[in-house]
């Protein structure tokens, strides 16, 4: 049984053109236009097809700026260059904004002192690089009789261990067979 190799593609990245949905030269289709020349100064309220001329005649692009405007407002200016440096400032306020991190930390009821203490000082490690930390108390078979006792008595001192360092996002709940609870960086 021979079927066919069909390949699936993935989705295309679109162009920042497209993704902007910015019109450039032919593609804008006004009658009038507002129009500034390429060192800013307004031209005014020119025909799209001589504002396209201009621009052709300078050996740059007519860009549409402000289609919101009454009429548009369009630019002649050295698209790929525009691009570029739109893309250049895209890329500075990625590497500028921060990713907040949900970590987790599993104990369980019969954790001893010595690891408690360890978790804690890694909790707030996490806390200090700015993360979210989910807590967890899994109980296994038998074990689900603590888990209002012994795990949640074991939660709430974590939680008064870290009040300083942290605010407590969600008190603990159980959820299933295990106690959680969250803690976020203080501002």
């Amino acid at each position: 049984m021979g079927g066919t190799n069909i390949k699936k593609r993935g989705s295309r990245k679109l162009s920042t053109q497209q993704d902007l949905k910015i019109k450039v030269n032919e593609e804008i289709d006004y009658h009038e236009v507002r129009l500034i020349d390429a060192d800013g100064s307004q031209r005014g309220v020119v025909s799209a097809k001589s504002a396209l001329e201009a621009a052709l005649e300078q050996g740059l692009d007519l860009v549409e700026v402000s289609d919101k405007a009454d009429p548009p407002v369009c630019r002649i200016m050295n698209f790929d260059k525009f691009r570029y440096e739109l893309k250049k400032k895209q890329q500075e306020a990625k590497k500028k904004q921060t990713v907040i991190e949900t970590k987790e930390i599993k104990f369980r009821p019969k954790t001893e002192e010595h690891d408690l203490a360890f978790k804690i000082r890694k909790i707030k490690e996490f806390l200090a690089e700015k993360n979210k930390v989910k807590v967890t108390m899994r109980f296994r078979g038998r074990e689900i009789i603590y888990a209002q006792t012994i795990g949640l008595d074991a939660l709430t001192k974590i939680a008064d261990t870290l009040r300083e360092d942290c605010v407590i996002i969600q008190e603990p709940k159980m959820e299933g067979r295990q106690l959680v609870m969250f803690v976020g960086p203080k501002s």
